[in-house]
């Protein structure tokens, strides 16, 4: 009795702690930890797919046109998948339906945010005119980044933890919790699975970014890879999950997810590697290319930086010598939202 009362000392002194704190409050307002996880991931994926567009020959910037599309809808699939996914938590006699709302809770499925976003991708590389395999293969790294960082949001929140461990890494939940299952001691220790998913991510990144350049990955090749990574690793970190789900044929719904979400990577890969060998010639649909700053200038004055009425005066006739039938389209940039 007394050796297992020090082995159990032992596990607690080197097993993870649950944060004291989930929000704080700001004035009128109450700030969640889980909501600053999500925003963090939001902006570190907006960077690193703005920094990859623009290497691939797009115009600086030109993702927010697309964020402000994906973003909202990613949310909003996030929720609705949760939401559908987990019945018994919202629709019940008596249930209160704005909760379906209440995303500070917790509750963001991210293969409907997955779903989602891609929607919102596509309308906003449609009125950007980004090529939508561009953005797709630009934003897949970045994907798991966001997705490693909006883990942390479970941490915060106490949730979504696996089974039982003696592991000496095991999370450490407060019996008080909801989500602590019946029956288990105190001091119970269980698989830390946002940490399993935030290394499996973050590992992810770099296998990304070395089989996209051995094998030049292009046409949503790279996007492909993501889903394929992704689903292996969820498919099992969901599986040691103890969270209420919905269970087809004896497996989880989200395991279902992962699964699919491997079969459409496979998909992808296969039909794009033979519909496209060879590299993208732009990362703009025909006739929407991005004219950089430097293009045209051997017509420019080299004494003045500022273009003024005089000087328009000056250059119409150098303007008249430009233009031709075969001249590149304009910027994209006032078809921005």
């Amino acid at each position: 009795m007394k050796g297992s009362t020090q082995v159990s000392l032992s596990l607690l002194s080197t097993s993870i702690p649950s944060p004291a704190w989930s929000f704080f409050d700001l004035g009128p307002f109450r700030i969640h930890a889980y909501a600053l996880c999500i925003l963090a991931g939001i902006i570190l994926a907006t960077i690193i797919t703005s920094r990859r567009l623009t290497k691939r020959g797009a115009e600086p910037g030109v993702v927010l046109d697309i964020i402000l599309w994906a973003v909202p809808l990613g949310i909003v699939g996030a929720r609705i998948y949760h939401v559908l996914t987990h019945p018994g938590d919202y629709f019940f006699e008596g249930a209160d339906l704005l909760r379906t709302l209440y995303i500070w809770e917790g509750g963001n499925a991210i293969f409907g945010s997955l779903i989602g976003g891609a929607v919102g991708a596509w309308i906003g590389c449609r009125l950007a005119g980004i090529r939508f395999w561009t953005f797709a293969d630009a934003v897949a790294p970045a994907l798991l980044v966001a997705q490693a960082t909006g883990r942390l949001g479970n941490w915060f929140n106490h949730e979504l933890f696996g089974l039982p461990t003696t592991l000496p890494w095991g999370l450490e939940i407060d019996p008080s919790n909801p989500a602590f299952p019946v029956g288990l001691p105190d001091g119970t220790l269980f698989h830390p699975t946002f940490l399993y998913e935030i290394i499996w991510n973050l590992l992810g990144v770099a296998v990304i970014l070395y089989l996209e350049r051995k094998f030049r990955l292009r046409f949503g090749q790279t996007l492909g890879v993501y889903l394929i990574w992704y689903g292996l690793g969820r498919s099992f970190f969901e599986s040691i999950r103890i969270d209420p789900s919905e269970i087809y044929f004896g497996i989880r719904t989200n395991v279902w997810a992962a699964l699919a979400a491997i079969a459409v990577g496979l998909i992808i890969i296969l039909v794009q590697r033979h519909r496209h060998p060879g590299l993208e010639p732009s990362p703009y649909v025909p006739g929407r290319e991005w004219i950089g700053p430097d293009a045209g200038v051997e017509f420019e004055d080299s004494d003045s930086d500022d273009l003024d009425q005089s000087s328009a005066d000056q250059s119409d006739d150098a303007d008249e010598r430009t233009e031709s039938p075969e001249a590149p389209a304009t910027s994209t940039s006032a078809s921005r939202l």
